[in-house]
């Protein structure tokens, strides 16, 4: 029997929860709204992060309680979280010998035409809290296949790591969903959205009309970043080692689409950026020198020279090679934000090195959102009027967002 009517703000008014203590979607949905899983055929969409406070995984959970889960959905990085290449082979999971189909199949599209055979899809992922990040898009994805063959979809939401008040960025102007690439959803950078009001928002904007459930995490506020939880911190992905590299991402992403490594291959990605080239005491001059506006909003953060090695990294950047760089450690989580210090980082690599400093058009571009940024950081274009010109937007998407929050 599927949900009609279900009361959002019923599901908010869950069993309380200790102090500095949160409860996730999947410890909610099987403690208090069981019901809405009995007698259904499961998809679950999951990985390394669908867990409850005590490491247990949802799906074991779930086939213990005696509901019928008949398949095993994954993002990028794989069921276990560990991979980082594109092309993952479908596969099944030895612990409970279910069947794993992986949605990130690039080139070939993945295999959608098994939802036919279940009831409803069920979603249990931990984002980041960065437009960039696939596993809300992969999400989307689904429910989009979801409301196309009628199957329900319910969301054992979790906290936004970077807490769900600060918008930062510029926002992305609403793509077409595609099934590869997806990098499309219309959201700033630091855009302060659980993956379930995401979904909720693009279920509108896209007009999916999916009978979409969302079953918030308890105890959960806004203002709260994920080591304020009680919940542990589980790798999202193999390069997102700790909270403090989700901190940076949604500005150090960004280099991801230029010739300078993030850290991949080392214990600290996305908290440093480096090339062989780069003349880091410079940089940090240039920035510190305020030089056209450079050293406007860089604060909140620490900037100092390093050198890194990585080892093998995923990106084939420099790989076994000792590279100088920029290291990143914030120092003040409220006046911090980090996509001003990656424009205010690019700006001043531009600036003493024009000659180095490539950008990998297409993939800067998809995560910028666009061409813009890239176009007014090669003509010299000073920092503080490009993120000033966020503003209108950042403020637009704000009051938009409202009528999607949970919490």
């Amino acid at each position: 029997m599927r949900p009609h009517h279900l009361s959002l703000l019923g599901l908010l008014a869950c069993a309380a929860t200790a102090a500095g203590q949160v409860r996730p979607g999947i410890e909610v949905l099987l403690s208090d709204s069981a019901h809405l899983l009995a007698g259904q055929r499961l998809a679950l969409l999951t990985n390394q992060t669908g867990v409850d406070r005590q490491g247990r995984r949802d799906v074991d959970r779930l086939l213990a309680g005696g509901y019928r889960v008949t398949m095993l959905l994954t993002p990028e990085h794989g069921f276990r979280g560990t991979e980082d290449r594109p092309g993952l082979p479908d596969g099944v999971d030895t612990a409970t010998r279910l069947p794993i189909y992986s949605l990130y199949t690039t080139p070939r599209p993945p295999n959608l035409a098994v939802l036919d055979s279940v009831d409803a899809v069920v979603i249990d992922l931990q984002d980041v809290g960065a437009r960039y990040y696939s596993y809300p898009a992969a999400a989307v994805l689904l429910m989009r296949e979801a409301a196309r063959r009628g199957k329900w979809v319910v969301v054992a939401d979790r906290p936004n790591p970077l807490g769900g008040v600060v918008l930062q960025g510029n926002v992305q102007a609403a793509g077409a969903l595609e099934e590869r690439g997806l990098n499309f959803l219309p959201l700033p950078m630091r855009h302060g959205l659980t993956i379930g009001e995401i979904l909720r928002l693009v279920n509108e904007t896209y007009e999916l009309h999916a009978e979409l459930v969302v079953v918030p995490a308890a105890g959960w506020r806004r203002g709260a970043y994920y080591d304020a939880t009680g919940l542990p911190w589980v790798k999202p992905s193999p390069n997102m080692p700790d909270l403090e590299s989700a901190l940076h991402y949604p500005g150090t992403c960004l280099f991801e689409g230029t010739n300078l490594s993030v850290g991949r291959g080392t214990g600290f990605a996305f908290q440093v950026v480096g090339a062989p080239w780069l003349d880091a005491d410079a940089v940090l001059r240039r920035i510190r020198n305020g030089s056209r506006g450079t050293g406007v909003g860089v604060a909140g953060v620490e900037l100092t020279a390093t050198r890194f090695t990585p080892r093998a990294p995923t990106d084939g950047k420099y790989d076994g090679v000792e590279i100088p760089g920029v290291r990143l450690r914030v120092i003040d989580r409220n006046g911090y934000d980090p996509t001003r210090v990656a424009v205010a980082l690019l700006a001043a690599i531009r600036g003493v090195h024009p000659d180095s400093l490539r950008f990998r058009g297409d993939r800067f571009d998809r995560l910028a959102g666009g061409a813009e940024l890239r176009q007014a950081l090669l003509a010299g274009r000073a920092p503080a009027a490009i993120w000033g010109s966020w503003e209108r937007a950042l403020e637009r998407f704000r009051r938009e967002r409202a009528k999607y929050l949970l919490y």
